[in-house]
């Protein structure tokens, strides 16, 4: 069994750097079509991503900033894949922990995993993640989808 590491599943196609998306709908929608138009998820991966993060929502305060990993059922997925999308102006996710409250996420995780470990495992490796802030500032203050890539697989991620 692979080791599930960030890096194995970032792929250049689906890293967003300092994007700009009005809701998170419009950022699920642009991953989608990056996905779609690569063959690597169902037509029903839109849908089904919108109607899970709406029923279990993915936002994540920290200390300084706000987080999002939102996923979807494995099937869905064909090819696997973690996109990675940082923000120039933050993005709003109901929180995880009270679906009352708003996460204004400035760096998103969409999880494209059909292997129920690897989804386990990526959760908690990006939860180790968004502890270590500085990492997280350099990943926000990337510019370019390489410099992003860079970053994850320099601080072996």
């Amino acid at each position: 069994m692979t080791e599930t590491t960030l890096s194995s599943y970032v792929k250049e196609p689906l890293v967003f750097a300092q994007a700009n998306f009005s809701s998170n709908d419009e950022l699920f929608e642009e991953v989608y079509q990056k996905a779609a138009d690569l063959g690597w998820v169902r037509e029903d991966f839109l849908e089904r991503i919108k109607k899970r993060e709406a029923t279990f929502p993915t936002g994540i305060q920290l200390m300084s900033l706000g987080a999002a990993i939102p996923h979807t059922d494995a099937e869905c997925v064909l090819e696997e894949f973690v996109a990675v999308i940082t923000l120039q102006e933050p993005v709003v996710f109901k929180s995880m922990e009270d679906n009352s409250k708003q996460v204004e996420a400035q760096i998103v995780f969409v999880l494209g995993l059909n292997q129920p470990h690897a989804q386990l495992e990526m959760l908690q490796s990006l939860m180790g993640l968004l502890q270590n802030e500085s990492v997280l500032s350099k990943l926000l203050v990337a510019t370019t989808e390489n410099e992003l890539i860079s970053t994850i697989k320099n601080n072996h991620l």
